[in-house]
């Protein structure tokens, strides 16, 4: 490949990862669960603080835990993105709000550690690990 056939695929896999990283936020705030599989590969792993996943299924399992809350809006940033051949990693600290009712919330904050590998389909994460930060108890909502 030219340098510049080289830059282009360095960009387009650190945007199609940054996307994932997007629709990850998507899938559990809009409860997306029939996409999981243009997110995760079949053997992901996931640690989090709710729990540890092995496959899809145990993974839709564990997020099907944010139920108790009428909605959540997670927010990702600061996008540190490796990508090595056919791996990657990408490391984003994520803020979340966890409506409880019309009237409380709760914050959440932590890092989220990903895992990624090209597939036929494109990219998808094959490990997910959330390292948390903070969490506050149910808050009074002021709007």
């Amino acid at each position: 490949m030219t340098a510049t056939e080289t830059l282009i695929r360095v960009l387009a896999d650190r945007a199609e990862l940054a996307d994932l990283v997007a629709r990850h936020s998507l899938w559990v705030d809009e409860r997306r669960h029939d996409e999981t599989d243009r997110l995760f590969t079949e053997d992901v792993v996931v640690k989090s603080p709710r729990g540890q996943a092995h496959g899809i299924r145990e993974l839709n399992e564990l997020v099907s835990a944010h139920r108790v809350y009428a909605r959540t809006l997670h927010n990702k940033c600061n996008l540190v993105i490796e990508v090595d051949g056919e791996t990657a990693t990408v490391r984003a600290h994520d803020v979340a709000v966890f409506v409880i009712d019309d009237k409380t919330e709760a914050l959440a904050a932590g890092i989220h550690r990903y895992r990624a590998r090209r597939t036929e389909d494109g990219w998808r994460f094959d490990r997910l690990e959330i390292t948390p930060i903070a969490l506050t108890e149910a808050l009074a909502r002021a709007l």
